[in-house]
Order: structure tokens, then sequence, then C-alpha cells
């Protein structure tokens, strides 16, 4: 069992206080069947960015207990422990602007909202951007909820998309719908397909993607991938080829784990980078000719879509409250589906001419 929310929580930075007072920022209960497995290695794969080595330096200062007590980093987790991860500081609050803004709602009822994310739209509140994000919407649209505290930095959030990727959401309206959802997004049970255009003609039809994924060494603003029991978390995406566009492709993506940039970081990883993706190479000509028509028919399309070519387009779980499935298409964004019959039309012209 998993509290505080840590499905999406951020593991924050070990700082100092001055009065020495300890605060607890997260409690995890180990479920029945856990097998034996390092604390630290425990913790690392349900704790967003927490490494292995911040929770080493943590278990080091005594600040992982276990059933009260602090443990060491190796430590072997047993089943019905309870874990608490203490500071000498509490908890940041960042206090939630309530914003009237549009939200896309695909569908809503008591227990759950699904939203249609524009790209463009940071989903919660950070660095740089402290208002305008999906949460100060959230905020105003659920103010009258008797259960809502709008003060919570992540109201209802279970899970998040890229600020420059589209697509679907789902967010809790109480907390048993909270839990329930996480629950099923911790355990894989979800169904989430995204599309995404990526440069170079794929070998194979379809495929799977695994290595870890972590924060670059060299780059924090990036992810990489790493080799398995170095850095990072496990990793699994699955994709097929949609459509073959020359030097292009239109894949499907079916997340299996849901790291940060994920497949951002997997279709890097095997020399295919998303179409137009800035923070992973993907905005320079990296397939076709050079001739000069062809490399402004690509800035071109760099300009149709100003950003990674990427839409969460199909997700599905369980309803919390009726034990219903549940499952919800998007169609994809005016910029993304111009862009691909941008491609089209070329593929098309260039046919033509070799025939």
């Amino acid at each position: 069992m998993i509290e505080n929310n840590d499905i999406i929580d951020d593991f924050e930075d070990i700082e100092e206080s001055d009065d020495g007072a300890l605060f607890e920022h997260y409690h995890v209960t180990v479920d029945a069947g856990q097998t034996l497995l390092r604390i630290d290695r425990f913790l690392s794969n349900r704790l967003q960015n927490a490494t292995r080595s911040r929770l080493q330096q943590a278990a080091d200062e005594g600040k992982i207990l276990v059933n009260t007590i602090p443990v060491k980093s190796s430590y072997k987790v047993k089943p019905g422990d309870e874990i608490s991860i203490v500071m000498d500081y509490p908890r940041r609050e960042l206090k939630i602007i309530a914003q009237d803004m549009p939200l896309d709602i695909v569908y809503e009822d008591d227990h759950l909202l699904v939203i249609n994310k524009p790209a463009g739209l940071v989903v919660h509140p950070g660095h740089g951007n402290y208002s305008g994000t999906l949460v100060n919407g959230l905020a105003y649209h659920f103010q009258e909820l008797p259960l809502f505290n709008s003060d919570d930095p992540r109201p209802g959030l279970i899970h998040r998309i890229d600020k420059n990727t589209s697509g679907l959401l789902v967010i809790a309206k109480t907390l048993e719908a909270k839990v329930k959802l996480s629950l099923q997004f911790f355990e894989k049970t979800t169904k989430r397909k995204y599309v995404a255009l990526v440069w170079g003609d794929l070998d194979n039809d379809e495929g799977t993607i695994t290595g870890n994924i972590g924060r670059s060494l060299k780059n924090r603003q990036v992810f990489t991938v790493f080799p398995e029991g170095e850095h990072g978390k496990p990793a699994v995406t699955h994709y097929k080829v949609i459509e073959r566009l020359g030097y292009v492709n239109l894949v499907e993506c079916r997340l299996e784990t849901g790291r940060t940039h994920q497949i951002r970081v997997h279709m890097k990883h095997i020399g295919h980078p998303l179409f137009n993706d800035d923070n992973y190479g993907g905005d320079q000509v990296l397939r076709g000719t050079t001739f000069t028509k062809y490399k402004q028919f690509v800035k071109n399309c760099f300009e149709m879509i100003p950003r990674q070519a990427l839409h969460a387009q199909t997700l599905g779980f369980i309803h919390p409250a009726t034990g219903e499935e549940m499952l919800f298409e998007s169609a994809l964004p005016e910029d993304l589906a111009n862009v691909i019959v941008k491609w089209r039309n070329y593929l098309s012209n260039r046919t033509a001419q070799e025939q």
C-alpha cells in the first residue's frame, strides 16, 4: 500500500533545519507477498525521482524508519513493514491559485473526470510555472467539492503527461477514487496507448524497448537509459508501426511502466527520436536528403507542430466505485494530424517522381 500519492510525488532533496524536528514525508506499507528486497531498491521502484544513492544517503542519516526504527539501506523489507521517510523540515507547501480556465472534459461523474490536455499546458505548478497550469484549473473546478482542499498541490492527480504532449488524463474527485486509481497505475493494470511520429523507418513492425530510465548525469534537464542496476528505474515500452511515411514512421506506443519522458527516451535510445523533440535531438533533420527543398519541407513541418509529436490517445481503467471497465479515445490534435498529412503528400509525390 502506498500513501501520500507516491505515484507522482517527487522525492525531495535532503536539507537541514534549525530545530532538529523530524517530519514524515512518505509512508509505505509493504504489501503481503513481497519477497525480501533491499529497502533502497524497494523504495526506488516506488517513489518517483528517488534514486538509490539519495535513498542510501537518507538511510545513512537515519531518515528511513521501518516500524519506527532507523535502518540501513541494506535492510531487507518484509511483508507488513511500515516504512517512513522523515526529514528535518516539513514538506514544502505551494499555495494553489484557483483559476477559471477552459478544461476539455471528456467524462465526469461524482468520482472522477477525464480530461483531454492540450499541448503546451503544464500539468502542475513548479519552477517557472506557478499559475496557468492544469492544477490551477482543477482547483477552480473542484472548489465546491466538500472533501476538496484547494491548497492541495496536486488535487486529484493520479498521473501526468509532459507539457508539450497532448492527450488524456484521469483525475480523482474523492480520496477513495484517488487511492484505487493510483493502485491501478502502480500495478500496471491501466491501458495507456500513445501515438508518436518518429524519425526513421523502423526495422520491425512491432517490438519492445526495455532499459532503466533516470535523470542524465550530464544534463539534469533530460533523462537517459542506463544499464540495468546502475541508475534509474525499470521501464518497458511496446511499440507498433501504424504507418510508414518514408523518412518518418507513425507508431503506437503502449506503456507498461510510466517513467518521466519514457517514450521520448526509449525511442531515442533505439535511434528513432520523436519528430521535433528538442530535448532529445528530434528537432534536427535526422533522415532524408541533403537537398535544400527537402530541408525546407522539414522546417515547414516543424513549424506546423512546434513540439514533440506525441499524443496520449487511449486511456483505460476500472472505475473505482462501480467496477466498470472504462475506455477513452482522443482524436489526434490538429497539429499532429496536419503534419501526418503533409508527410503522406510528400511520400506520395516522391513515389510518383520515382516511377
